[in-house]
């Protein structure tokens, strides 16, 4: 982005500024491994060089004073002091990533500073973004010297305990671990992950940069996680799991504690007929999508990407059926980009509850695809002229000060 409008913003609201500091925080997008890292499944990421910028300096009293030039609202508390009420607003994720440090360290430096995102909030983890931003901001600032694992971790406790959706570790992963040039494997029970690069078991591997571009598809519709069923999924997983334990006469924990990736892939085979077709649906999902992450990985290491773009559109169709998942508006997205010359594969992003759809997409061809899916969508959904956007990113490198 223009930087420029942020130094402008700060000045506007903060006056000149002293020692003042810079982040980028990257957002993300999950080829495969849809809706399986809250069940402690195997993902796959990329983050991209699009994202939320942050210009922010330090404040001895501990004043935290943020505004964004994406939302409204000057977001001011203190980090010596409990921020245990939220507010639902933005600022939510900020006092929630100072509720997770707290627990650990007492903070003493606040910060004030301006944020400003580069797309349309809607799939693509701007929250996590936003988390694991600030989290990095509040441990520069306060001395804290966390590490990679660490800012993942506390950004996914604000993002769970405090704010309330019940997800699991892919969007801070990806946006913490990413690098430009390769994919991220994470395993999210162990937290142990590789960085991958394209083609390395191919030995007539010649790519000299990624073979592809992220196609990002917003559909003009924009929904909060928190206010939709994506924690009713989680629990009709845990609840599945739970199910197949019980035929098992396995020793049953709380259901909180309950995760899909407990149970081996035989025992789901063996008692899928009897489950409520509901959280066998739920299961399903979560099996396969697991099975076509290491497929995936596979086609990535052999330099295949129509067989890692295949598997991509496979694992958006079991979100559908399965995880039961999608808009009209993202179906009818998804479905246009089946069809679309220059498309690899794309999927739902966003849980599928949100705005926006992703693309593995040829570089060649980005114009083409552009009117083609433009007409075609506005074709069906006239009503979105003004809010459909799309856009053609390079994955990058994850968060981290400029």
């Amino acid at each position: 982005m223009n930087t420029n409008d942020l130094f402008q913003a700060y000045r506007t609201f903060f006056g000149k500024g002293d020692a003042l500091y810079q982040l980028f925080s990257p957002y993300r997008i999950c080829p495969l491994g849809a809706h399986v890292d809250h069940q402690h499944g195997l993902v796959t990421g990329f983050a991209f060089d699009s994202g939320i910028d942050f210009l922010f300096s330090e404040t001895t009293s501990g004043k935290v004073e943020m505004c964004s030039l994406s939302f409204e609202g000057l977001m001011t508390f203190n980090v010596q002091r409990p921020v245990d009420e939220k507010q639902n607003n933005w600022g939510d994720y900020l006092r929630g990533a100072v509720w997770a440090l707290q627990q650990d360290f007492q903070l003493r430096k606040g910060l004030r500073g301006v944020v400003k995102g580069s797309m349309p909030i809607g799939g693509l983890s701007s929250s996590a973004a936003l988390l694991c931003g600030f989290v990095l901001a509040l441990s520069k600032i306060n001395n804290l010297y966390l590490d990679k694992m660490q800012i993942i971790k506390y950004a996914s406790k604000a993002e769970r305990e405090y704010v309330g959706l019940n997800n699991g570790i892919l969007d801070q992963a990806c946006v913490v671990l990413c690098e430009s040039d390769k994919l991220l494997y994470l395993d999210t029970r162990t937290s142990e992950y590789e960085l991958l690069r394209f083609g390395t078991d191919n030995p007539k591997n010649n790519y000299s940069k990624l073979p592809f571009k992220l196609g990002i598809f917003f559909s003009g519709v924009t929904r909060k996680l928190t206010g939709t069923d994506y924690n009713l999924r989680v629990s009709e997983c845990k609840t599945a799991a739970w199910i197949m334990e019980a035929y098992e006469n396995t020793p049953l924990k709380e259901l909180q504690e309950t995760r899909l990736r407990d149970v081996d892939e035989e025992i789901f085979i063996k008692y899928e007929k009897k489950m409520p077709e509901r959280f066998a649906k739920r299961a399903r999902h979560f099996y396969t999508e697991c099975d076509r992450v290491e497929a995936g990985v596979k086609a990535w290491k052999a330099g295949d990407i129509e067989t890692f773009g295949k598997l991509i559109f496979e694992s958006c169709e079991s979100s559908m059926n399965n995880y039961e998942c999608g808009s009209p508006e993202l179906i009818a997205l998804y479905k246009i980009l089946r069809r679309t010359e220059g498309i690899y594969g794309g999927r739902f992003s966003g849980a599928g509850f949100k705005g926006a759809c992703i693309a593995l997409v040829d570089p060649s061809k980005e114009e083409s695809i552009r009117e083609y899916v433009t007409t075609e969508y506005l074709k069906e959904f006239p009503q979105y002229k003004e809010s459909f956007e799309l856009f053609f990113c390079n994955p990058a490198d994850g968060v981290d000060f400029m």
